[in-house]
């Protein structure tokens, strides 16, 4: 056991960690125009930013448990704070839009190992009875990365320059490596499994070819033809997974876990459901500053509402859960997402101010509301090793989900805009479409949530802790 001193140290170490990453999930948002002048691209094609850092983190979050077990904790949560300063510095350094693609690209890889090793470290470190305090402090810097990274970025992006939001990232990865090197345990798994490498090739192969196919609708303006063969290739890809995890004896994911009714409506529910969600971030920032000439920093302040709305939605979500249970929230919460992401397109430069705040805010608390319920009803009732399984599934579900999510988002913008063609407010009529168009998405997946059976409610409150991924 190690000391106490050394114990509140390393949750802080782990905490930080969680903030850098999450940071990072939104700190680009509002300065994706500022970048776009800089770069001398569009605005409304810079998607791929977003897209190559949660992709990134979707396909290596799968591994990071068996990098930390092989190379050990200290070593590999040193490599990950490395890769992200090198990442950031690349961000920063960058000059042309495939530049700061492939630099996010690196950054997403340390980001990706950030939450998964760090979270692993404490689960060794803290006996039981003092997990759930411990966990539960180290997921609150995961919600104010959000809440303050659009606000953030804005803000940089007005006082010095865009770049500046990458710079920030080396003084606090320099002294995480210091932090890292003095507190953080070295220890290693002595005998682990040979790593699934073809299984993971054809899992990561299938996440990339769908979200280019996805993205290649829009950014990277690929043939029907070519779309079509990447989308295909990937679906193939994930079904050549499936089909041969099935035959082996440690694969990644074990198929057997979605015999749990509520893990595999669960995350199939997350996958789709996200989906809108993911794409949200995303929009109303482009949103505000390409339409409604909203600057960086304001554009920022506008999502203040959303951050604080999801913070004051966790004292409700969990006696509201009890009380009607999850397969009553899901069906009507997940309609009412749907319904307040397709009421952005009401969004026009005569709305009264106090309205876009109240339309924000309102996504905010039940966008919240349906994440804590998605994230509990996937993972309460897997034991043992099947509840690590499950877990890192879900997090490599919500990463993946929030990248197709923005591509599918920038392919509608594309189409309307390519449909409608460009000023005299067009783009706004094209945003209008797409917000409608990302609603009816969200709503029509509370029909998962509708087969699940109304007999599930919340049993055990320690099961109830979940990563939160907005």
């Amino acid at each position: 056991m190690q000391p106490e001193r050394s114990l509140r140290f390393l949750l802080w170490l782990v905490a930080t960690g969680f903030f850098m990453q999450t940071l990072d999930t939104t700190i680009v948002n509002t300065a994706l125009p500022a970048m776009a002048r800089s770069l001398g691209e569009p605005p409304l094609r810079m998607q791929s930013v977003v897209i190559a850092y949660a992709l990134t983190m979707a396909m290596l979050i799968p591994a990071s448990g068996w990098i930390a077990d092989r190379y050990g904790l200290r070593r590999a949560f040193m490599s990950a704070i490395v890769l992200f300063i090198i990442g950031s510095a690349l961000c920063a350094a960058s000059r042309t839009l495939v530049q700061l693609t492939a630099s996010r690209v690196i950054q997403g890889a340390g980001g990706a190992m950030l939450l998964p090793v760090g979270r692993l470290a404490v689960l060794r470190a803290y006996p039981r009875e003092r997990l759930l305090q411990a966990m539960s402090i180290v997921a609150v810097p995961g919600l104010v990365g959000p809440l303050i990274g659009p606000t953030l970025g804005g803000w940089l992006v007005e006082i010095a320059s865009w770049n500046w939001i990458f710079l920030i990232n080396i003084p606090i990865g320099l002294a995480g490596c210091v932090a890292t090197a003095a507190y953080m345990p070295a220890e290693r798994v002595p005998q682990i499994p040979p790593f699934d490498l073809p299984g993971y090739l054809l899992l990561a192969t299938g996440m990339v070819a769908t979200s280019f196919a996805l993205d290649g609708l829009s950014e990277l303006s690929f043939q029907h033809a070519t779309v079509l063969i990447l989308l295909i290739f990937g679906l193939v890809s994930l079904v050549a997974y499936w089909l041969r995890a099935a035959q082996q004896p440690q694969p990644l994911f074990p198929p057997k876990i979605f015999a749990t009714h509520t893990f595999s409506i669960g995350l199939l529910g997350n996958l789709f459901a996200r989906l809108g969600s993911g794409s949200m971030p995303f929009l109303v920032p482009l949103l505000l500053q390409v339409t409604l000439g909203y600057s960086p920093f304001h554009a920022g302040m506008m999502m203040l509402p959303v951050s604080a709305a999801a913070m004051a939605s966790k004292r409700i979500v969990t006696p509201l859960i009890t009380r009607v249970g999850y397969r009553r929230i899901l069906v009507v919460n997940t309609t009412l997402v749907g319904v307040a992401m397709a009421s952005f397109a009401l969004i026009s430069p005569t709305q009264p101010l106090w309205l876009m705040i109240i339309q924000l805010a309102f996504f905010g608390f039940v966008n919240s509301i349906q994440f804590t319920a998605m994230n509990t009803v996937t993972l309460k009732d897997l034991e043992g090793s099947e509840a690590s399984s499950g877990n890192s599934l879900l997090s490599m579900i919500q990463m993946l989900s929030m990248s197709l999510g923005v591509a599918a988002a920038g392919g509608l913008l594309a189409t309307f805009l390519d449909s409608h063609g460009r000023g005299n407010g067009r783009e706004l009529f094209a945003f209008h479409s797409t917000f409608i168009c990302v609603g009816l998405m969200t709503a029509a997946s509370a029909w998962i949530f509708w087969q699940l059976s109304s007999e599930v409610r919340v049993v055990d409150q320690k099961k109830e802790e979940a990563p939160e991924i907005g």
